[in-house]
């Protein structure tokens, strides 16, 4: 049985471990929403090596950025995780489809997906009460 200090104790940790993982997605995140809206060259030639138009970077970029900003506002963290899974979703069909090496490329959006919704249950009390960890 935990005493109410070793309970704070992880309390704090789970809190903080959970913020750093939020913070380690949303810089990838943020890094990769901005190189796509100022479309700079290696991120036009990704696009033509996917199979995918350069012209659709903006929108993409656009996307990822809401999502994003959704995701770090508290009042619709939820949300912004379920629509990020849905973009990182895309993001590993793509890796899929051209064929990429697993583990580097295509397993890659979903360890960003584990950063997000880990962080967010980690920090998220209401979170954690829906789906408990159970020993």
């Amino acid at each position: 049985m935990q005493t109410a200090t070793q309970m704070a104790s992880g309390s704090k940790t789970q809190l903080w471990i959970g913020r750093i993982l939020t913070v380690l997605a949303v810089l990838f995140l943020l890094f990769d929403g901005v190189t796509h809206v100022l479309q700079i060259p290696p991120v036009m030639d990704a696009f033509k090596q996917l199979g995918y138009p350069a012209s659709v970077a903006l929108e993409i970029g656009i996307v990822e950025l809401v999502c994003l900003v959704l995701y770090i506002i508290p009042f619709t963290s939820v949300l912004g995780a379920i629509l990020l899974t849905g973009y990182l979703g895309g993001a590993v069909a793509t890796n899929l489809r051209i064929d990429a090496p697993l583990f580097s490329n295509v397993l890659f959006p979903v360890y960003v997906g584990l950063f997000i919704w880990g962080g967010l249950y980690l920090r998220n009390e209401r979170l954690c009460a829906l789906f408990p960890l159970q020993k």
